[in-house]
């Protein structure tokens, strides 16, 4: 069962989602929920279907206090590196929230501080705390949605389907088409590179 605060009633949980692709943006989400907030379906975004995931976004988004979602686009994560892009997402969606938090969650083991507000690193966070299981879910459906969208412009590499993963079949296009200006250049986009 996860729990719904850590710390304090006005506390933002944050969580990333896409550091490990290979096209797209890193995306991440903040929240805060409300103190009497609960729900039985709400966990880590990856222990979620797609399909309850897309049904938890619009009510998160109706119950939150206040949330925000930034994307970090491929350039910047090549220009930083992709664990200081997942921190400025991250910064960038707190930045988002219309309350000022008084303290700040934040999934796995790594961050760097936010306008002196103190914060708390969880590792496995998403699966033990009500807030960062929500920004899980939102990072991850917002980010989803843009590759979909990027997925037009591009169809070869069925983005739509892998969303920018490094699946076989994903590097089986990259093989054949070469990259676009959606791949991370600073990533190894083939095993023999």
């Amino acid at each position: 069962m996860l729990l719904n605060q850590f710390y304090c009633s006005n506390e933002a949980g944050t969580d990333e989602a896409g550091r490990g692709c290979l096209a797209g943006p890193v995306t991440a989400a903040a929240i805060i929920l409300p103190p009497d907030f609960e729900n039985e379906i709400l966990n880590d975004s990856k222990l979620l279907t797609e399909r309850k995931r897309v049904l938890l976004r619009p009510l998160l988004e109706s119950k939150a206090v206040c949330f925000g979602v930034a994307h970090i686009q491929p350039e910047k994560i090549d220009e930083i590196n992709i664990l200081n892009a997942s921190i400025l997402a991250m910064h960038q969606s707190i930045n988002k929230l219309g309350n000022k938090p008084e303290f700040i969650i934040v999934d796995g083991n790594r961050f760097k501080p936010y306008k002196k507000i103190p914060f708390e690193c969880i590792i496995k966070g998403d699966g033990k705390y009500m807030s960062i299981a929500a920004a899980s879910v939102l990072a991850k459906t917002y980010r989803d949605f843009y590759m979909e969208v990027l997925h037009e412009e591009y169809p070869m590499y069925n983005w739509k389907q892998n969303k920018g993963y490094p699946t076989k079949e994903h590097r089986a296009a990259i093989r054949e088409y070469g990259i676009t200006k959606y791949h991370r250049k600073s990533f190894k986009q083939l095993p023999e590179l």
